[in-house]
């Protein structure tokens, strides 16, 4: 398959029910890291935190707009990979007590939707290689 044939009903990555859910974690983690983690964090833990998480969405643009199947699927690893690093953080961040339970809880839940939307993606693209 030289397009990847979800292009056909979808013209951009942000048409892509998995792009937009990592999108609005991005936001999310911008919004709360903001809110709550001390100002020594910001060139750390906070910093890498947001860096994984946009690395997300970035990678399954920079897959999509590849030319062949087996590129979109290994940007689309890559995703995967950046969110494991993510729900990371987002875990440490609870330990350390940089972020309240509750919303630790929810980042963590989003994450793992996205997760599995990833990997069906993956399985999905899998089918069109030659």
């Amino acid at each position: 398959m030289d397009q990847d044939t979800t292009k056909k009903t979808v013209k951009d990555p942000e048409g892509l029910d998995v792009y937009q859910k990592a999108d609005k974690l991005v936001l999310e983690i911008y919004a709360i890291t903001n809110k709550y983690f001390p100002a020594e964090e910001r060139f750390c833990l906070s910093s890498q935190l947001r860096r994984s998480a946009i690395s997300v969405p970035a990678n399954i643009a920079e897959g999509f707009n590849r030319q062949y199947i087996n590129d979109y699927i290994r940007f689309v690893r890559i995703s995967l990979a950046s969110l494991s690093e993510s729900i990371y953080y987002i875990k440490l961040a609870t330990k350390l007590r940089y972020l309240p339970v509750k919303n630790s809880q929810v980042l963590l839940r989003n994450a793992e939707e996205i997760a599995r939307m990833l990997q069906g993606l993956i399985h999905s693209l899998k089918k069109y290689q030659k």
